[in-house]
């Protein structure tokens, strides 16, 4: 369970990063102050339930986008947030395309690197059925 609100944090984490991060480099991309959480939540949330439907519809439909599919993920959880008003707000295509690629960039890397920063040594092999140290 604490692994599980580990990784939960690091999600919502590197999601607020990655969408504060895009802000301010692109200047197309707007972020409210009010509408931030709701766009971290909104994204997050979209994020986490559209990867595996996608992951599986092109595993059916189109397998050779497999290796774009966190890209595509990103954008559609981009499209998402922006429809909740008082948000995030892109304008122009290539601020779309630059701010998928920010963000997924971003939330990649995070959670890739950030489970090895908060995650090693922290708790116990999950196989070995050890309790947390």
């Amino acid at each position: 369970m604490l692994r599980f609100i580990i990784r939960l944090a690091i999600y919502l984490g590197t999601a607020a990063l990655a969408l504060l991060i895009t802000s301010w480099i692109l200047p197309g991309f707007g972020l409210s102050l009010s509408g931030f959480l709701v766009a971290v939540g909104v994204f997050a949330l979209a994020q986490s339930i559209l990867t595996p439907f996608i992951v599986n519809m092109a595993r059916k439909y189109a397998p050779a986008v497999l290796g774009g599919i966190g890209l595509v993920s990103t954008f559609v959880a981009l499209l998402l947030a922006s429809i909740f008003p008082g948000g995030i707000t892109l304008s122009g295509i290539d601020t779309w395309v630059l701010a998928s690629l920010i963000v997924w960039l971003i939330t990649a890397l995070g959670g890739w690197l950030l489970p090895l920063l908060f995650l090693r040594g922290k708790l116990a092999d999950p196989k070995s059925g050890g309790a947390a140290k």
